[in-house]
């Protein structure tokens, strides 16, 4: 098993202005070639650019930052007036655990049904006191956490430390 940060990731949220959630649900698809991600979902447009529900009528829209460092621009010239949408790539770290035995590891870490979860699921959880995203990946074996840059050192380290204590 591997914990790795992943630095190369642009975010954007967006979210349905009033009376404009039908065109914004439009563009989500015409952005992702496929709907919005649905409560609990995860929608991956190829393998390094995808979209996971926050709320309602919100969404995160991730890419890769080498290409995407202006996602957000990007997406407000693209949505126009159906959306606010703002930068959220600083306000987030990112860490991508992989390999086998991770059930046990995210058991230790969080409340959430771990071993329920399917590729293209997606939870919001508390890990170590933190408001977290949790995404299952592709291949399954792979998980995707995003908590607050803030609060990376300690994010990491609960993580490493329920990694020691589950393997």
């Amino acid at each position: 098993m591997t914990l790795s940060e992943n630095p190369d990731l642009a975010l954007a949220s967006v979210t349905a202005r009033a009376d404009h959630t039908t065109a914004c649900r439009t563009h989500m698809i015409a952005l992702l070639g496929s709907d919005a991600p649905a409560p609990g979902k995860a929608s991956f447009k190829n393998d390094s650019e995808f979209a996971f529900w926050t709320g309602p009528d919100q969404w995160m829209i991730a890419a890769p930052f080498k290409t995407h460092e202006d996602l957000a621009a990007r997406l407000k010239s693209r949505f126009f007036e159906t959306s606010s949408i703002t930068e959220q790539t600083d306000a987030w770290a990112c860490f991508d655990l992989r390999g086998e035995g991770i059930e046990p590891v995210m058991e230790l870490l969080c409340t959430i049904n771990i071993r329920a979860m399917q590729t293209g699921d997606a939870a919001r959880t508390v890990i170590h006191h933190l408001g977290c995203f949790v995404i299952r990946m592709a291949p399954a074996s792979n998980l995707r956490i995003l908590g607050p840059r803030a609060s990376a050192g300690s994010l990491h380290h609960a993580i490493l430390t329920a990694m020691t204590s589950a393997l």
